[in-house]
């Protein structure tokens, strides 16, 4: 018996490179192991060149999921992983790049739980406003509090 049987492959070409990820998924462990609500396990590849086809990068990355094969099967299971990543690049980056995030000295109590919920409600009202660059729109509206105060809608 294979553990993974099926592949899934996909292949994007953008940001200066070429992304190859393929995907298995299996059952075989379900019932198994001793992991709460695991239905199934995948792993996906992701293979990635310069557009000449240089500079091979290849990882594997190895997952478990409460989501059963009716539900998710291979490609499914791939676009999941996929906007996983969209989150960490629209929030998550900006967060740790424009707010400077990880110099942050807010260390105690709900300080950073708090500071954190601020950050996200401005990242998400000024992508509401259909802000594409966060920082050139905050140090836009940090100029004029009057403009700040009109996107809260105050």
């Amino acid at each position: 018996m294979r553990i993974f049987p099926p592949l899934y492959s996909e292949r994007n070409k953008g940001h200066g490179r070429i992304e190859t990820r393929k995907i298995q998924t299996s059952t075989a462990l379900e019932g198994y192991i001793n992991f709460p609500h695991a239905s199934q396990v995948f792993r996906i590849e992701r293979i990635t060149t310069d557009l000449k086809g240089e500079n091979l990068r290849q990882e594997v990355a190895y997952g478990i999921t409460s989501l059963p094969k009716e539900s998710a099967d291979a490609k499914r299971l791939l676009a999941l992983t996929r906007g996983h990543w969209s989150i960490e690049n629209s929030l998550h980056w900006v967060r740790d790049v424009t707010f400077d995030e990880d110099r942050s000295q807010v260390r105690t109590g709900a300080g950073p739980q708090v500071m954190a919920t601020l950050r996200n409600l401005a990242i998400s009202l000024l992508r509401l406003r259909a802000c594409k660059n966060i920082a050139r729109a905050l140090r836009y509206n940090s100029r004029n509090s009057e403009r700040a105060l009109q996107i809260l809608g105050i």
